[in-house]
């Protein structure tokens, strides 16, 4: 008859036990801590902040909706570890065990709060039956409480700990930590849970036959029931008392616990449908809130689309407005380039027209030259006029190399003008390129009785390219000794200078220029200079085309004269360092 009785008391027990694991999380302040702290921390991830708030609201469900949401992203290790947390403690809330520990063995062993995990292990083996794993997961958690001093955790251990042992027939070691839980329990003062820990203790001795220990703590049990709140405690301790009275023979006593224990019950049924109505009427809020939700969502979409839509007007028409006024500017912009291209395009033919007039004049008035000199030179001929015959052939000789000149210029500058010359950058011997230069002019330096004078050092190298810096030092040479009177004198030389530059100057004492004519040989235009009257006065090409050319080589070109003293022409270039 006893041991029917245990079993139905025992029944009572496993409620007992029940009831302080499926209430352990809300009395777990360092956990809830460290959770609000993880919501500050992942404040970016919108679904693990609702799902670690429906946690700790013990929304299992809504729970695990948004811990899987945040699963399916790219997570941290961390992130990961407290979703799988959260899920396995949300299974095992709603009973699905094998769902909880595959969640729980997915949180790794650096999780924060990872003697839990293992407490909860502990339970959910227990649940399943499976003794030997649950004892090992709740010693794994047993150890890390102790070292953290989580006292109100290791409660929960040792009464899990102690029911393992239970169910193992090791009544001794089961005595121990139920014990080890009821000095803990009276250490935080907690009547509710002290009252736990005398019934489970009652229950062992029970089991045990030690009757007069069981009866010691079923009425410490009872007694201390009656400062607490929780009528499903009272009404199992009114219970016990009444169960135990009537093993005793004592069946008047046990008649009034009957009675309390079912005053209790219907205290708690009544409290449950207090409870459930209350819910109900809740649920009813909520849905008349959510529709009022809805109903002021819908108005504000409504306004939010009237809003966007006249946004996106403003900025449709703003778009328009900008899209004229920047095609506006790009016509306008274009139509001065336009007439910029224009302007330019009629200088270029007026150039064209203006030196077509008089390089033709000059050819005109060279061959007609040459013509009458001829002619001349077959009368000389005929007559035998040696003297006429030799001066003839020097006035001859003059012309062609002018007109030659001419030429040579002309087709230089057209090239220039039409990008098509060839420059080839190279390091170059000043004082061998002035001599090749100069040599084809000693006749006519020979003719006119005209001194030359090179002194340029032959340590000098410039950076240019040959044939344009030949093409400007002729037409230099070819000025100064054009302009230069008989017994006049020609000096090439450079100037010293710090600025990487090196100065070249070719100096005549020839006939000068006024300062307007040298301000309109050093104009930058395209445009040629009139041709004078006097016949040493020429196009004014071959000076355009060496300030085009020296500035193609990087240079500048200068000019110092006076009228009847002579000229400097000064052609500054890029000179080269250390060349021996």
């Amino acid at each position: 008859m006893k041991l029917k009785i245990f079993f139905f008391l025992f029944s009572f027990f496993l409620l007992n036990k029940q009831l302080v694991f499926s209430q352990q999380v809300s009395k777990i302040g360092l956990e809830e801590k460290i959770i609000k702290q993880k919501a500050i921390d992942f404040k970016v991830e919108a679904d693990f902040i609702k799902s670690q708030s429906f946690y700790l609201k013990k929304d299992w469900d809504s729970t695990l909706v948004y811990s899987m949401k945040q699963l399916s992203k790219k997570n941290s290790k961390a992130l990961l570890d407290y979703c799988h947390y959260f899920r396995g403690v949300s299974f095992y809330n709603k009973k699905l065990y094998k769902e909880a520990i595959k969640e729980l063995f997915f949180v790794s062993d650096s999780f924060e709060l990872i003697a839990l995990k293992n407490y909860y292990l502990g339970a959910l083996f227990l649940e399943l039956k499976e003794y030997q794993k649950a004892l090992y997961y709740f010693k794994i958690s047993e150890k890390i409480f102790i070292d953290l001093g989580e006292s109100n955790n290791l409660e929960n251990v040792y009464t899990g700990i102690g029911s393992v042992y239970i169910y193992l027939k090791q009544l001794d070691k089961a005595e121990v930590y139920l014990l080890k839980n009821l000095n803990l329990s009276k250490k935080t003062q907690n009547n509710d849970k002290i009252c736990s820990s005398y019934t489970n203790l009652a229950n062992l001795y029970y089991e045990q036959y030690k009757d007069d220990l069981a009866f010691f703590y079923f009425k410490k049990a009872y007694e201390l029931s009656k400062s607490i709140k929780n009528n499903n405690k009272r009404e199992i301790v009114s219970r016990n008392m009444a169960v135990f009275e009537e093993n005793r023979g004592d069946f008047k006593k046990a008649l009034g616990y009957r009675k309390e224990s079912e005053q209790w019950k219907d205290s708690l049924n009544d409290q449950n449908k207090v409870w459930a109505i209350a819910e109900v009427e809740k649920k009813f809020a909520v849905k008349q809130k959510q529709k009022e939700v809805n109903v002021l969502q819908t108005e504000n979409k409504l306004k939010e689309a009237q809003r966007n839509s006249l946004l996106y007007s403003s900025v449709l028409l703003l778009l328009l407005l900008g899209a004229s006024v920047y095609f506006y500017m790009q016509k306008t912009k274009q139509n001065k380039i336009i007439l910029a291209q224009k302007e330019e395009l009629d200088e270029l033919n007026a150039t064209k027209d203006k030196l077509f007039s008089i390089v033709s004049h000059d050819l005109r008035s060279s061959v007609n030259a040459l013509k009458t000199s001829n002619a001349k030179l077959q009368e000389s001929l005929v007559t035998k006029d040696f003297s006429a015959l030799d001066q003839l052939l020097h006035n001859n000789s003059e012309i062609a190399n002018g007109t030659y000149n001419l030429l040579d210029n002309l087709l230089n500058w057209a090239l220039l003008q039409t990008k098509q010359a060839y420059f080839y950058i190279d390091s170059l011997h000043l004082l061998s390129i002035i001599n090749q230069v100069a040599y084809n002019y000693k006749p006519l330096l020979l003719n006119k009785n005209i001194s030359f004078e090179n002194r340029v050092a032959a340590s000098v190298f410039v950076s240019a390219d040959q044939d344009s810096l030949k093409i400007i030092i002729r037409n230099v040479l070819d000025n100064a000794v054009k302009f230069s009177k008989e017994n006049g004198a020609i000096a090439i030389y450079t100037r010293a200078s710090e600025d990487g530059f090196c100065h070249l100057i070719i100096e005549d004492t020839g006939s000068g220029m006024s300062e307007a004519k040298r301000q309109e040989l050093l104009k930058e235009t395209v445009l040629l200079s009139k041709k004078g009257s006097d016949e040493n006065i020429g196009t004014g090409l071959g000076m355009q085309l060496c300030k085009s050319l020296v500035h193609k080589n990087g240079g500048t070109l200068s000019i110092e004269s006076q009228e009847g003293i002579g000229t400097k022409i000064i052609i500054r270039v890029l000179k080269i360092e250390n060349n021996g």
